[in-house]
């Protein structure tokens, strides 16, 4: 797949659960939910598929399929601050 950037809105956040790791990776992207879903389809339909996303300063992230417990696939969003409304 040729890593097309989004709308350049804000970065997608991705958390990703890997078997055996008490801690989830958690990735900030510039691709859409469609593409990564899109990846994620193709390295499960691999033999011997691995799930690879880079971030958004270029790093790679490469995690094999079987290793996979779960990716969440969420926009990145700015929280508010202070006891405001709800």
């Amino acid at each position: 797949m040729g890593e097309a950037a989004s709308s350049k809105g804000s970065p997608m956040e991705i958390k990703i659960g890997v078997r055996s790791v008490h801690r989830e990776l958690v990735v900030e992207t510039d691709l859409t939910a469609e593409q990564i879903e899109e990846e994620l389809r193709n390295a499960l339909a691999a033999e011997r598929g691995v799930f690879a996303i880079s971030d958004t300063n270029g790093r790679r992230v490469v995690v094999p399929v079987t290793s996979l417990g779960f990716v969440e696939i969420g926009e990145d969003e700015s929280r508010p601050v202070g006891f405001g409304g709800l």
